[in-house]
């Protein structure tokens, strides 16, 4: 499958014998419980309902190392997703209605499992869906998807840690990317973390900046040119405020052509719980 998929599309592809499984990623990080909420008045036909924090993410650590949305034990997750229907080889189409920020999370976070089944984000998410009057359920599935086992193989290259990133700050050919919106980035005020800026060197790269004006995704042309400036680096370090809403930036500029891309999996959250990392402001 490509990156992204439309309602038409997903609509054929659900008629085949070969299926994707369909996962609905809605969540509110100010109201934890409407994802689920919004899942059970109504979701796409058959699709499973993954949670970005009992699911997607670790809990979150008291010292607030790992970030506040700290990847997933690989097993637990691989479980999780066995239990939904999926393994390293089953096709899988994500939706939310954030833009695609919670989808690309599990998009992500399948590669990294080292899934090769094909995934897709739904293109628009839930709101395109309905509005291409495709059919709605509400309640749990109307059929439940078999168990399956999934059985990771983690690619721990996708991913870096605090101590990497420390590690990369200032060397040549390395670019971080900041996916977050520019004032939070510039410093000028910042709604959840504890501290304002940035990490030193990072350029803005605002992830919704990859979604034209009706919400779709950017093809793969003007992809690059958002990116175009990044063609000579030899490594390219995305993160955000938690590590969710880089993923969209990381597919992004895979679908821009990019393949020395890495996630900062901790992203602003982590960097700053540890007291002596560095911290920029304004623009670089």
């Amino acid at each position: 499958m490509n990156e992204w998929i439309d309602p038409q599309q997903l609509a054929s592809r659900l008629r085949e014998s070969d299926a994707p499984i369909v996962a609905d990623c809605r969540f509110v990080l100010s109201d934890p419980a409407a994802g689920e909420a919004a899942y059970r008045e109504g979701h796409i036909p058959g699709a499973v309902y993954l949670d970005l924090e009992r699911t997607l993410s670790a809990p979150k650590r008291a010292d607030g190392r790992g970030g506040r949305h700290p990847l997933p034990d690989p097993e637990a997750l691989a479980a999780a997703l066995g239990a939904a229907g999926i393994d390293r080889h089953t096709p899988v189409v994500a939706y939310d209605d954030q833009g695609g920020a919670m989808a690309a999370r599990l998009v992500w976070l399948l590669r990294w499992l080292g899934h090769e089944g094909g995934t897709a984000i739904l293109d628009g998410g839930f709101a395109a869906w309905k509005a291409a009057g495709q059919p709605v359920e509400a309640g749990a599935p109307a059929g439940a998807q078999p168990a399956r086992t999934f059985v990771p193989e983690v690619r721990r290259d996708m991913a870096l840690s605090m101590d990497d990133v420390r590690q990369r700050l200032g060397r040549p050919g390395v670019v971080l990317i900041d996916s977050r919106e520019a004032p939070r980035y510039r410093g000028e005020m910042e709604p959840i973390d504890p501290k304002a800026g940035h990490i030193p060197g990072a350029v803005n790269r605002f992830w919704k900046d990859g979604l034209d004006e009706s919400g779709r995704w950017l093809p793969p042309e003007r992809q690059r040119e958002r990116f175009a400036d990044l063609a000579d680096a030899d490594e390219i370090v995305v993160y955000c405020g938690s590590g969710v809403t880089a993923c969209p930036n990381v597919l992004a500029l895979e679908a821009a052509g990019f393949r020395n891309v890495r996630l900062y999996a901790g992203s602003w959250s982590d960097w700053v719980s540890d007291p002596d990392n560095p911290i920029a402001t304004g623009e670089e």
